[in-house]
């Protein structure tokens, strides 16, 4: 045993001794390790699955490097004074995967080096299709078998004739499965892995905290996380999950904290949240999810957070993701995001739908959007809120979008956490204050309300139903006939623009050569642009103490926001206050 390692549960066990808990030893490695033992550090334990099944209240786990081919359930609860802790081992590299090496392959073909292996799984055996979704655009996608070889991932296809360089077959009816290299090698001479376990840790218990683990390869269905924390005040700290088939976690326990985790190249979602109130999320990277290209209109990207209430992400980057970075949607209450990166995930970067009270402020939300999504119109914005009421959003850099921020706004209902019964809900009583949107392609602030109400107009403007009830053409590949099949006639009568209290002040902007300014309503209805704060406030009374300015950041490039003391000064309250990973903030030196 290293001499750290040895420090470290010297340190452990003396003080679980003192309090009456254990502290025990998981080295699958060890010529000595046996599930029939102690697990003890001369004795250990070669699964985590015997640790979680003899785990009590103040026990300690150190598990040792290894790749540990388990699913680990842990049910036992901890307490606040006495939480239940599994740690890797200091320095040491330990993978919890749900994929197997597969060996002793059969070529099967005399003239392409296609190869063929038993195979008994079957996964999402509720769908005929064994997909989820279970629709024509999911016919692959939504499948989850995956096959790695030597760390790579090869394509599915759905019939041996359709194999070819880099894809793989699986067979379910027959129970074998084809693989064919990607460099026509001979499988048996590689380290070919598949996918065969759904999850790969669960918390069930109470105050159950995990650290230092790299979680992989799982066969999870879509909306299914492959490390999953349901039990109240777990905690999850300096742990990878990557390359799970569908979500990488799901959280619905109550008061979880996850701190200095990375969550990357999952096949759906980085995470999910549900009815995980009062989730701090801090210190993250969620990057490049959803490689699998599940639908962006249902559920795909950096995450989706469902029925939290008070909900805080914070100091955390969203990088890269394929669809939105980070994704309220459903009936989510008072939930905050500060202080983090978000940049170049391909729709929005912060997506608010159907959920009540979200503050956005002090981050840096740059590049986002730019993905021809089909259907995502007005859900490419830096910041977007997409029916939902009582936001407030300041001091945010939204720089170099698609579009800086925008209203999304539909017939739409949702349930909240307290009623699960629909009910209408609408962009209203918002307040964006102190930010600075500038250098955004199409716009730096627009309005897509989609209604025949023209609720966006003010009451007196000769826009205000000039063509309510008309037949308007809308975009071809889109959600908006599916959510008109949904239009609630429980929404308020008569709204008008001043009835929708949208409120915007003291905001900086600035538009390039080329690029909008401010564009209120869609293309498919009635809509006007404007190019000055001044024609803005005339024609629809909104933005109170806006101005147009340039700032002279030191590096857009390079994300380095910082400006000359003088600028400073002048931007004043619209600069993020703190520190923001991934970004320089502040002032030049002279």
């Amino acid at each position: 045993m290293n001499q750290t390692l040895l420090v470290v549960l010297t340190a452990w066990w003396a003080a679980c001794a003192s309090v009456g808990a254990a502290g025990y030893v998981v080295a699958q490695n060890d010529s000595r390790a046996s599930d029939d033992g102690p697990g003890s550090s001369d004795s250990p334990w070669k699964t985590m699955a015997k640790a979680a099944n003899v785990v009590t209240a103040g026990d300690t786990v150190v598990v040792r490097g290894g790749i540990y081919r388990e699913s680990v359930v842990v049910k036992t609860s901890g307490t606040a004074q006495q939480p239940i802790r599994f740690t890797a081992a200091p320095g040491e590299r330990v993978v919890l995967t749900g994929a197997d090496r597969l060996k002793h392959w059969t070529r099967s073909n005399t003239d392409r080096p296609i190869y063929s292996v038993e195979w008994p799984h079957k996964f999402i055996g509720w769908q005929k299709t064994m997909t989820h979704p279970s629709d024509n655009y999911h016919a692959v996608i939504g499948r989850c078998e995956q096959v790695f070889v030597s760390g790579y991932a090869l394509r599915q296809v759905l019939s041996r004739e359709q194999l070819a360089p880099g894809a793989f077959f699986a067979d379910v009816e027959h129970k074998q499965l084809f693989v064919w290299d990607s460099a026509n090698r001979d499988v048996n001479k590689l380290e070919v892995e598949a996918s065969t376990r759904p999850e790969i840790f669960h918390a069930k218990g109470d105050h159950v905290e995990l650290r230092g683990f790299r979680f992989r390869y799982a066969a999870n269905a879509a909306q299914q996380g492959a490390v999953l924390l349901s039990g109240q005040h777990d905690v999850m700290e300096d742990c990878l999950i990557e390359k799970t088939n569908g979500s990488g976690a799901d959280f619905s326990g109550q008061d979880i904290v996850v701190r200095r985790c990375a969550f990357r190249q999952n096949g759906q979602l980085g995470f999910a949240a549900n009815r995980a109130h009062r989730l701090l999320f801090a210190e993250c990277a969620v990057e490049e999810n959803n490689v699998k290209n599940f639908s962006r209109n249902w559920e795909a990207g950096g995450d989706k957070l469902c029925l939290c209430r008070g909900a805080v992400i914070e100091t955390s980057r969203f990088l890269r993701n394929r669809g939105s970075g980070i994704w309220f949607d459903i009936g989510n209450e008072q939930c905050e995001v500060r202080n983090c990166l978000i940049a170049d995930n391909e729709d929005a970067g912060i997506f608010c739908e159907i959920s009540y009270r979200l503050r956005a402020h002090d981050n840096v939300i740059v590049g986002n959007g730019f993905a021809s999504t089909p259907g995502a119109w007005g859900a490419q914005a830096a910041i977007c809120l997409s029916s939902s009421p009582y936001c407030l959003v300041e001091r945010n850099l939204m720089v170099g979008n698609r579009e800086g921020f925008n209203f999304r706004e539909q017939l739409r209902t949702t349930p909240t956490v307290d009623n699960d019964a629909e009910q209408p809900v609408w962009n209203h009583d918002e307040n964006v204050r102190n930010n600075i949107i500038a250098w955004n392609r199409d716009a730096q602030v627009r309005g897509w309300f989609d209604v025949d109400d023209d609720r966006h107009w003010p009451a007196n403007h000769p826009r205000a139903k000039g063509r309510a009830g008309a037949k308007r053409e809308r975009p071809s590949a889109d959600l908006a006939d599916e959510y008109r099949a949904r239009k609630n006639t429980n929404q308020p009568r008569d709204l008008t623009l001043e009835k929708l209290k949208l409120s915007f002040e003291n905001n900086v902007y600035f538009a390039a050569a080329g690029q909008k300014f401010w564009v209120w309503g869609t293309g498919w209805h009635e809509h006007a642009s404007y190019d000055m704060v001044e024609d803005l406030q005339k024609a629809l009374g909104m933005e109170r103490g806006g101005r147009v300015f340039a700032p002279k950041f030191a590096d857009l490039l390079s994300f380095d926001f910082r400006l000359s003391q003088i600028e400073a000064t002048a931007l004043g309250n619209c600069l993020p206050q703190g520190a923001v990973p991934g970004a320089k903030l502040g002032v030049l030196p002279p």
